[in-house]
């Protein structure tokens, strides 16, 4: 039997974006492997960690974890995240495989590099947004951008998912093969049938019924720029608007912190991990997404599919998806003032909010699940030639 690993630096980097790929590789014959950091798994919580682990195990899928880090300073969980890596490929051979994440893709590539099955594996890569772009701090460029171009070198296909990457990675990288894809996709299907109760999601927040609700998903950190709409919000001549954040992570105190500073402490909603983004999404007013950095953002193009006006900032992946003025609205991600004038816009305008909701459904067609699972078929069903350099 074809054998294939699927690797990448966080358990909910599997969690959030691979499941359906390996059953996919699982229907093309492959028996499949995954490792990840379980201890320390991202955006999801240790217990969903177990939980997708467990999912795993009844699929045939055999489970490592590695120590991958989110820094590139933690050298020492960097090196044993290759060594572990490495043996796994040395002893399983494998036919294909498909890494994700900067700091996982390059331990995965290298690993594979120095394992002595190069020319045998068939190499994937999917960048999730590169870290470098246009804007980014020099140091990223200093630091990513090296080891990116180094390991398109030992890639069969390098996967993009943003219009920025895609163009940057056919110019300077050297894959075997650069292809552009539509994110991970989203299930249209599944979305549609998402049960709206706003009432009653309203009601276990606290919030009336009669109240704006603004919402957002997103790790809480600097990056993902919460703040923003926190200060948006104190702006806002309307006091009945709260504002909802479904997510975990470090800056959790400090963002409540942040709240009672501009003086809306009661009316931010941050809720931690949450099982029912969805339910949520479909109760909320406007999504709000003001991130400094993303590749294609998958809560995004959920709550476009679901027919929500979003207010972003205007940044690489988020302008792949919203078209300004049809669809809501693109700012700079410091922009407090505009933040604040184009909520306050959708608020007292219900029907600018459908209209902008229904050009946003439309558009998701184009990102349909369907689309990138008959992609990725193509990818792992023919691939190219290995790269023996």
């Amino acid at each position: 039997m074809k054998k294939a690993l699927v690797c990448a630096h966080v358990a909910s980097m599997i969690q959030q974006f691979n499941m359906e790929n390996i059953r996919l590789l699982q229907q093309l014959g492959y028996a499949v492997d995954v490792a990840c950091n379980l201890e320390q798994p991202g955006s999801i919580t240790p217990e969903k960690a177990k939980t997708m682990q467990a999912q795993l195990t009844d699929m045939g899928v055999r489970v490592s974890h590695i120590p991958a880090p989110k820094k590139v300073s933690a050298v020492c969980d960097i090196i044993r995240s290759f060594g572990i890596v490495r043996r796994l490929m040395r002893e399983n051979s494998y036919d294909l495989v498909h890494c994700h994440s900067p700091i996982g893709g390059a331990i995965c590539r290298l690993a594979n590099r120095t394992s002595g099955n190069y020319k045998k594996t068939k190499m994937i890569y999917t960048a999730h947004g590169f870290h470098f772009y246009q804007g980014a701090p020099r140091i990223n460029w200093l630091l990513y951008y090296p080891i990116e171009r180094l390991c398109a070198r030992w890639t069969d296909v390098l996967i993009t998912i943003n219009r920025e990457d895609d163009r940057l990675a056919k110019k300077k990288m050297h894959a075997g093969e650069t292809v552009y894809m539509p994110g991970v996709g989203i299930d249209l299907e599944r979305l549609a049938a998402i049960p709206v109760n706003r009432e009653e999601k309203r009601r276990e927040l606290g919030i009336d019924t009669d109240t704006a609700m603004v919402f957002s998903v997103g790790e809480l950190n600097r990056n993902k720029n919460h703040r923003v709409i926190m200060e948006a919000l104190a702006q806002l001549p309307q006091k009945n608007v709260h504002y909802v954040i479904a997510g975990r992570g470090p800056d959790g105190e400090s963002l409540r912190e942040k709240a009672r500073q501009c003086g809306v402490e009661d009316r931010v909603h941050i809720l931690g991990y949450r099982s029912d983004v969805l339910e949520l999404m479909a109760a909320a007013d406007v999504y709000a997404f003001p991130s400094y950095r993303e590749g294609l953002p998958v809560s995004m193009m959920e709550a476009m599919a679901m027919g929500k006006a979003v207010v972003c900032s205007e940044i690489r992946g988020n302008v792949d998806l919203l078209e300004d003025g049809k669809g809501g609205f693109l700012l700079h991600p410091d922009d407090v003032e505009g933040f604040a004038e184009k909520l306050q816009l959708l608020l007292e305008n219900e029907a600018l909010r459908d209209a902008m909701g229904v050009h946003n459904k439309h558009v998701m067609h184009s990102f349909d699940r369907k689309i990138v699972e008959k992609c990725m078929s193509e990818i792992y069903g023919s691939l190219p030639e290995t790269i023996n350099e």
